[in-house]
C-alpha cells in the first residue's frame, strides 16, 4: 500500500493497516527513552515536580532523537524530538528562574515558618512585608544601645531575630526580649502617624543580635495600602505587648512577694 497516493481525508478517516507486525524490537535507545519518558510523567505538582517532569521528557526526548538518527533513520523523526528537548530546556530554564527569584534569605524564611506560617500567611503576603524592610537584616554588638531614652527617635519598628536586649529606664532593668519580640511594640503603638516622639525607655544588646526594622513612614503607607497586613501587624504587635506587661507584672509581684 502506497502512503503518497491517499488523500487528506483518506489518511484521517480511512487510515492505512499495517501489512505485518515486524519481528524485531527497537533498539536500546527507543526502549530507554520510553521508560524515560513513563517516568517523567509520573511526577508530581508544584515547581518541584515541574522540574522532575521537564527533566525526564528532555532526557527521554532526547534518546528519542538519537533513536531517530542512528537506527530509524529518520531525519523528521530527530528533528521533531529535537524541539520536543529544547521545549522541554526552555521550561528548566523559566522553572529555575521562579525558583531563584521566590527564594527568600535564610533568616526571612526561618522567620516566616516561625511568625507567619502557623497563621497560614500567604508567601505573596509575607514578600510585602520583607519588601518593606528591605530584605536587609541588621546587627547590634554586645553592650550596643538600639536606643536611648529621651534622645532616640520613634521613627521606625523592629524585630528581634536572634540574641537578647535588656529594656532598662533611669537605669533600673525593666525586662528582656527575645527572638521574634519587638523591639519598640510599645512606642510604636504609642504614637499616631502623624505625631512625633522619642523612647522612653533605654534598649541595650546583652549578647550579639541580629534584627529587621521596618522605616515608620514606608511601614504605614504598606499598613494603610492593605487592610490584611494592617491586621496582621495589629494582632503580632498586640500579643507583643500583652506579653512585655505580663513580664512587668511578674516582676513587680515576685518583688513584693505577691
Amino acid at each position: 500500500m502506497s502512503a503518497r497516493s491517499l488523500s487528506w481525508d483518506q489518511a484521517v478517516l480511512q487510515p492505512p493497516v499495517c501489512d505485518a507486525w515486524k519481528e524485531i524490537m527497537e533498539g536500546a535507545a527507543y526502549q530507554l527513552a520510553s521508560c524515560i519518558v513513563l517516568l517523567g510523567y509520573m511526577g508530581g505538582s508544584g515547581i518541584f515536580g515541574s522540574l522532575y517532569i521537564f527533566g525526564l521528557l528532555a532526557l527521554g526526548y532526547f534518546c528519542y532523537a538519537l533513536w531517530g538518527w542512528l537506527s530509524a533513520c529518520g531525519l523528521d523523526i530527530f528533528i521533531w524530538n529535537m524541539l520536543l528537548v529544547l521545549a522541554c530546556l526552555l521550561q528548566l530554564a523559566h522553572l529555575a528562574y521562579r525558583l531563584r527569584r521566590d527564594t527568600i534569605p535564610e533568616e526571612f524564611d526561618l522567620l516566616y515558618k516561625t511568625m507567619y506560617l502557623p497563621l497560614q500567611v500567604p508567601l505573596e503576603v509575607y514578600k510585602e512585608i520583607v519588601k518593606c524592610c528591605e530584605e536587609q537584616v541588621q546587627s547590634l554588638v554586645r553592650d550596643q544601645n538600639y536606643a536611648v531614652e529621651g534622645k532616640t527617635p520613634i521613627d521606625r519598628l523592629s524585630l528581634l531575630l536572634s540574641g537578647r536586649v535588656r529594656v532598662s529606664q533611669d537605669g533600673q532593668f525593666l525586662h528582656y526580649v527575645f527572638p521574634y519580640q519587638f523591639l519598640d511594640s510599645p512606642e510604636w503603638e504609642s504614637l499616631r502617624p502623624s505625631e512625633e516622639g522619642t523612647f522612653q525607655v533605654t534598649l541595650t544588646a546583652e549578647t550579639d543580635c541580629s534584627f529587621i526594622t521596618w522605616p515608620r513612614k514606608k511601614l504605614y503607607l504598606l499598613l494603610r495600602k492593605d487592610r490584611y497586613i494592617a491586621r496582621l501587624f495589629s494582632s503580632h504587635l498586640g500579643y507583643d505587648i500583652s506579653e512585655k506587661l505580663y513580664s512587668l507584672n511578674e516582676k513587680l509581684f515576685a518583688k513584693f512577694g505577691l
